[in-house]
């Protein structure tokens, strides 16, 4: 399918398929033309890029982890190495921070409200 097709089917815009190719996250095939031609497994491979993109985790990371989410054959293997482990473990202990921050502000705004409508009754 065309790249307008393949936004259309996945919901991400032809710029983001560009730049997913231009990350090198993705290689769709190429009509006699030149056009790019999408097929269902590229399309399920921007979906799962999209949603990690989405999670936060940063594109280079991406890039690493891909091939083992969509190669079943690495999953669970020693294949992953200690160092993209690490990476990927020290990421999501800054997400946790962050999300503990926000937690935190959620709660204090949360009790700043139950005290502003007490005032008011």
């Amino acid at each position: 399918m065309k790249i307008s097709e393949a936004s259309e089917v996945s919901g991400v815009s032809a710029r983001s398929l560009r730049h997913y190719e231009d990350e090198g996250l993705i290689v769709p095939g190429r009509f006699s033309n030149g056009f790019r031609d999408y097929c269902q497994s590229t399309i399920d491979r921007v979906l799962v890029i999209r949603s990690l993109l989405e999670s936060g985790l940063p594109v280079r990371l991406i890039r690493e982890l891909l091939p083992r989410l969509t190669d079943a054959s690495d999953v669970g293997t020693d294949a992953v190495c200690a160092e993209f482990l690490h990476e990927v473990q020290s990421y999501r202990d800054r997400l946790a921070a962050r999300t503990a921050i926000l937690n935190d502000q959620r709660a204090a705004l949360d009790a700043y409200l139950r005290e502003i409508r007490r005032a008011d009754l």
